[in-house]
Order: structure tokens, then C-alpha cells, then sequence
């Protein structure tokens, strides 16, 4: 029998932050010298950050802690030969990937700077640029909306936005998740401690959703279309721009990572690296991967 956990929002942060770790000094995971010493030996993804789906190709793809993977098949493969720790994780586009977290422990230990700031792929994944704030940021959550990119630096608690490599700073919150629709570019919903937030001007100021429930993860699927998943793994959507919300189904556990690939095709991700998948608009899932 499957025991539903209902964390608080609070404890949900507490719980990832403890998992993931918020500087470039990773835990060392039992085995780990025995990994570096076989070069054959693969970490696999560990703890899961980021899902998205790639609209070029249809595959998914999911972020974590030794890189990024794509998912075929039920199984996981590596993509491009980096084990970054990608603690952020978005698909803006065909074959446009935006990322964050920290290098490898090898390149860390080579003396490169512990956060990797923003990066962008475009090329599904396979190589990565350098965009910006290089070193200084650790964006835990990233979100494009049009041509504009948001991301929430952990260490600092700030959130920057921008386009192409001109970044600067919004508000500072304290937070789990980011949201934001091609639609509405200027219109972001942050999922906090003390309740939905939205900011109608690209992050300036925040006022709080006091119509919408406690959410960990958030994601816009349309103009006046939301779908977001509780710290209990409970699913609610909107279709009305979070004036009214609708329960949905439930995973059977805490999410840790989630996205809104359409107002139908939900992804979610659990602690134990299960990645949970919804056609139905979250009514129901079913698992596509299990480690």
C-alpha cells in the first residue's frame, strides 16, 4: 500500500534543497571513487531536476544531477558526453534547450567556478554555450516565455530575466517555481512558501493568487491556462487565468520535478526517479520511467 505524503511547501523546499544541495560541492554518493576510476561506469541521472519534451522530435527529455538524458523506451540514455548537475531545466524551442546548476566534480575539482550560470543548447541537448552570468548564477528554476527567459538564482534569491545574453535583475522571492506563457510573456507565476505569487510586470513586483491552492510546481499551457501539482502530489488546473481551480488525479508521490508540455501532456518526476507521464490532463498517470 502506497502511503500519500503531504508535506507543506516549506518542507517540500527544505527536502530538495537538502537532496540537491545548493553549492558546487556535491555530496559524495557511496561507490562514487569506484565510478570516476572505471571510465565505463555510468552515475545514470540521479536525483531528476528538469523534464521537457523537444517539439522537433517528440522525445523527452529529463535534467538531473549527472546530466541530461533522453527517454525512449522506458530507459534513459545519456545525451552529449557532460555530467553537469543541471538543477534548472527548460525546452524553449525545437531543439533549444536552456539550462543552470554546476560542472561536473572533475571539472570543478580542474578549477572551473562552481555555478554554471545560464547555458542554452541548440542542438537538442548535444553541446552547450555559455549565455550568461558565468560562475556567479545557479538558476534552480528556468522559464521562456516568447523571447524572454526567466530564471531564479538559488544562492541569491533573485530572479533575472531577459533575452540572448542581456539579463538583469527583477524581484527577490523565495521560491520553488517559475511560470510563464508565449501569450502573456510578462505575466509570471511563482509558486511560494506563503502561496501562488503572479507578477504582471516580468518579475518587478509580485502581488499573491489568493483564489489559487498551495502549489510546489507550476506551468502555463495557454492564455488563462494553468496546471499546477500540491506538495502532495495532488494535480489543479485552470482555465479562467487562476480565478478558479479544478482538482485533477494525484501522483502517488511527492513531485520534485514537473512541466506542462500542453494543457493535456503533463510530466512529472518523483524523488526516487520515477518519472511520471499524463495525456489526460492529469487525471491519471502512468509511468514511462522507472529506475
Amino acid at each position: 500500500m502506497i502511503k500519500k505524503l503531504t508535506p507543506t511547501l516549506p518542507l517540500a523546499l527544505a527536502l530538495m534543497l537538502t537532496a540537491c544541495g545548493t553549492s558546487g560541492q556535491q555530496p559524495v554518493q557511496p561507490g562514487a571513487k569506484q565510478q570516476a576510476a572505471d571510465a565505463s561506469a555510468d552515475p545514470g541521472v540521479g536525483h531528476v531536476h528538469g523534464l521537457g519534451v523537444d517539439p522537433a522530435t517528440g522525445r523527452t527529455y529529463v535534467a538531473g544531477h549527472f546530466g541530461l538524458f533522453a527517454l525512449e523506451g522506458g530507459k534513459l540514455s545519456r545525451v552529449g558526453d557532460r555530467d553537469a548537475d543541471h538543477m534548472g531545466f527548460t525546452v524553449a524551442g525545437p531543439g533549444t534547450f536552456y539550462a543552470s546548476g554546476h560542472p561536473s566534480a572533475a571539472d570543478i575539482g580542474a578549477g572551473q567556478a562552481p555555478h554554471l550560470g545560464l547555458i542554452r543548447s541548440s542542438d537538442a541537448g548535444r553541446t552547450w554555450e555559455q549565455v550568461a552570468l558565468a560562475g556567479a548564477a545557479d538558476f534552480h528554476a528556468l522559464q521562456v516565455a516568447g523571447s524572454t527567459v526567466y530564471g531564479y538564482d538559488s544562492q541569491t534569491g533573485q530572479i533575472w530575466r531577459g533575452r540572448g545574453r542581456d539579463l538583469e535583475p527583477a524581484a527577490r522571492l523565495d521560491l520553488l517555481d517559475l511560470a510563464a506563457g508565449a501569450s502573456e510573456p510578462e505575466r509570471l507565476y511563482a509558486t511560494t512558501p506563503a502561496g501562488v505569487r503572479v507578477s504582471t510586470d516580468a518579475g518587478r513586483t509580485f502581488k499573491p493568487v489568493q483564489t489559487a491552492p498551495l502549489l510546489s510546481f507550476l506551468d502555463v499551457t495557454g492564455r488563462g491556462r494553468l496546471a499546477g501539482i500540491a506538495p502532495d502530489g495532488q494535480v489543479h488546473t485552470s482555465s479562467d487565468g487562476a480565478a478558479t481551480w479544478r482538482p485533477a488525479g494525484r501522483l502517488p508521490m511527492q513531485a520534485v520535478a514537473f512541466t506542462a508540455v500542453s494543457a493535456d501532456h503533463l510530466l512529472a518526476a518523483a524523488m526516487d526517479g520515477t518519472v511520471y507521464e499524463s495525456k489526460n490532463a492529469g487525471q491519471d498517470f502512468t509511468v514511462v520511467h522507472r529506475p
